[in-house]
């Protein structure tokens, strides 16, 4: 996702409640763990705004300027202290050791075939990242492209987006300094290995290069890299240009000028065959505005609008002179149009995968002249083949109920390969024939763990305005409900972000102790649809919490778990949720692990990438949509006196995506307001918004959650 800051208050109106602008101290008094964490010194400041009537407090603005010695000395203390804490912690040490095991083993992606090479993915049971490996022919000996595991001692310089040309003789990629999202783009010969000391482009961090036919250039989208424009400001100041190989990147062609709207995203992408190049201005999560250009001579002609200004989303790709599209205008679950280039017109679309009542059209790919389609059926995914008008050919078999992801091949040519996983089922490679509709196991990985001892459930619950929601339920079969099970829900709900089974190696521990893991497909997602999507958005967003507390709710009335053995988890959109629930519901929860969350909803739109995420939930510069931002706000609703559960909140110093004031500012003020258990905060060090980048890194942060939720929940 993309995301958000905002803004905050402090007064008789106000209900995070200060009494003091002196110093603050965390003050918890009960916790199942022996031990504590130690206290931390947090000062409060009287600053309160007035917005749209609403007086609104923010005691804890200083902690926004992360540069200041104050700040940073603050957080060295948090981190100290947290990591002492869960440093002490019963079994973290036996469940580190198990996760090792589990995670350090070889695994492989799908193969991406260009010119006569193949390219793919590795990760080494002795290495920290994956590796990108290439062959001549899928039968010649692999040979390392790139090793990111060799660029920094430290791990914090990581290996982005890359693309290979048609050719397979060259490969655009980008470089990430802190694992953050900024991001270089470098160029690199296949066969000697040599990086282009000439075609270095910054500003690359939306790149997604899209290559010519003849290798010889690509058009991606650059992002100025001037310290004077705010991060929160640049996404309406990208632009799309075009690169000609062993070419000054200052002098790459402009093609299509920024939008000078923060809250869009600006794209392009070039048809196999080079005739249509198409671009996209993506409104938030909700809408596209997608034009083409028809190029003739390597030139490109006058733009064309394709699907422009019907609020709606529309995902072109083009074969053999027509454009195909997966598309939600006119269709919530979606359905797959043909638009013929001389008459382009909305009125004019041939609708040849119409939509379904009972499954979610997910994604369309174009490979060995077939349609391929991935759908979702209550959460679950569905694979087939249909002729290019739409007919049905093949229904793939997959293995088990599950997640694909990952597909790969050519529109001329008929294998293609896709990657499988479920609850029990670690992250497997098949490959496909198109024509005949055949599997077959590419990849398997090799994992120590016996999964014929775990069931894996899907049950449906009512959400309190009588919503249907499902929700699947991992366990071991030896599991007797009788309301003692230590439980942990997942969530998330948002950006049209569908939650399928997976294999959560993190969370395998859990299980093998007794533990039941729980994922609520709850509104915000695309399980269902846009319509699904906009239930849970903008003004309908306390939809998502309140079918949070519903899961939480049915766990609990079934015999599964009680309110004091359950743990909640969410990051990202998802540590919105974990903030909402906390201070809606704190007696329904044992123990909360939030990550990298946003929780100032108020001035989310001026950190990070949150102006990005007007669209997703609302503007606070609107006086309508700022009262609905302002009602749940987790920030802003945090109550002195209360005995909020134990809190464990990960935050990543180098997170450029959503702004780790959200973090700070929220632990502070938990901290100070709690008579419940120990609110601790864990900072991960050269760390962006997706993690460190490092196997190690992410294993030790497992082992804390797990530890920190076993002890929270031990009675």
């Amino acid at each position: 996702m993309k995301l958000h800051t905002r803004f905050l208050l402090l007064a008789s109106c106000a209900t995070m409640t200060t009494t003091s602008t002196t110093t603050s101290t965390t003050t918890s008094t009960t916790t199942s763990t022996t031990t504590r964490p130690t206290p931390i010194a947090t000062r409060l400041q009287p600053i309160t705004d007035v917005l749209h009537g609403q007086m609104v407090a923010d005691p804890y603005r200083w902690l926004e300027d992360e540069k200041s010695t104050e700040v940073q000395s603050w957080m060295a203390a948090q981190d100290k202290s947290a990591r002492d804490f869960l440093g002490t912690l019963p079994e973290r040490e036996s469940i580190l050791s198990r996760l090792r095991a589990l995670a350090y083993i070889d695994t492989q992606s799908g193969l991406l075939h260009r010119g006569t090479r193949y390219f793919y993915a590795r990760r080494l049971a002795t290495r920290e990242k994956a590796i990108v490996c290439w062959k001549e022919g899928k039968d010649g000996a692999e040979q390392v492209l790139f090793d990111p595991n060799t660029w920094s001692e430290d791990g914090s310089v990581s290996l982005g987006t890359w693309s290979v040309s048609w050719d397979g003789k060259t490969v655009a990629y980008a470089v990430h300094r802190n694992n953050s999202d900024e991001a270089t783009l470098h160029l690199m010969d296949v066969a000697s290995g040599k990086k282009s000391d000439v075609d270095t482009i910054e500003g690359a961090k939306y790149a997604e290069p899209s290559w010519t036919p003849a290798g010889d250039g690509f058009y991606y989208t650059w992002l100025p890299v001037d310290p004077k424009i705010p991060v929160s400001e640049r996404p309406g100041t990208s632009e799309i240009r075009f690169h000609r190989l062993g070419e000054n990147p200052r002098q790459d062609r402009l093609v299509h000028a920024r939008t000078g709207d923060p809250s869009t995203f600006l794209s392009a992408g070039l048809s196999r065959d080079g005739r249509f190049l198409f671009i996209e201005i993506q409104h938030g999560w909700n809408s596209t505005d997608v034009y083409y250009n028809e190029i003739r001579g390597g030139k490109e002609g006058d733009l064309k609008p394709l699907s422009v200004g019907r609020g709606s989303l529309f995902e072109p790709t083009a074969f053999q002179g027509k454009i195909y599209a997966r598309t939600n205008d006119g269709a919530a679950r979606w359905r797959v149009v043909e638009v013929d280039p001389a008459h382009p017109e909305p009125a004019h679309w041939k609708a040849i995968v119409p939509e379904r009542s009972d499954a979610t059209l997910d994604s369309m790919a174009i490979i060995g002249g077939h349609l391929v389609i991935g759908t979702i059926q209550d959460a679950s995914s569905r694979l087939e083949v249909r002729s290019l008008d739409g007919r049905l050919v093949n229904q793939l078999q997959l293995p088990a109920i599950g997640s694909v992801d990952g597909i790969s091949g050519n529109e001329d040519e008929d294998e293609a390969f896709f990657a499988f996983e479920s609850f029990t089922v670690p992250r497997e490679i098949y490959s496909v024939s198109i024509s005949r509709g055949t599997m077959d196991l590419w990849f398997r990985p090799k994992v120590p763990l016996d999964s014929s001892t775990l069931v894996v459930e899907q049950i449906f619950f009512n959400s309190k305005d009588g919503t249907r929601v499902p929700m699947f339920v991992v366990h071991k079969k030896d599991l007797v409900k009788d309301g003692s099970a230590r439980t942990m829900l997942w969530g998330y709900g948002g950006f049209q972000i569908a939650e399928t089974p997976t294999f959560r190696m993190s969370v395998i521990p859990w299980i093998e102790h007794g533990g039941v893991f729980a994922l609520a497909n709850i509104r915000g997602g695309s399980e269902y649809g846009e319509d699904w999507h906009r239930a849970g958005m903008g003004a309908n967003k306390q939809n998502v919490f309140d079918d949070f507390a519903a899961a939480a709710q049915t766990l609990i009335g079934n015999g599964t778990t009680k309110a004091s053995r359950l743990t909640i988890v969410g990051r990202s959109n998802g540590g919105l949720l974990m903030g909402a629930l906390t201070t809606q519901h704190p007696e329904l929860f044992g123990a909360v692990i939030c990550g990298v969350p946003l929780l100032d909803m108020v001035r989310y739109t001026l950190f990070g990438s949150g102006k990005t995420w007007a669209e997703e939930y609302g503007s606070p510069d609107d006086a309508a949509q700022f009262k609905t931002l302002y009602a749940y706000s987790p920030y802003h609703h945090v109550k002195a006196g209360v005995r909020y559960p134990p809190f464990l909140m990960l935050s990543a110093d180098s997170d450029d995506r959503v702004d780790p004031m959200h973090a700070r500012k929220f632990a502070a003020a938990l901290q100070a307001a709690t008579t419940g258990g120990p609110v601790v905060l864990r900072i991960e060090k050269n760390s962006g918004h997706g993690g460190a980048d490092m196997l190690k890194a992410d294993l030790a942060r497992s082992a804390d959650e797990l530890a920190f939720a076993m002890a929270a929940t031990a009675q």
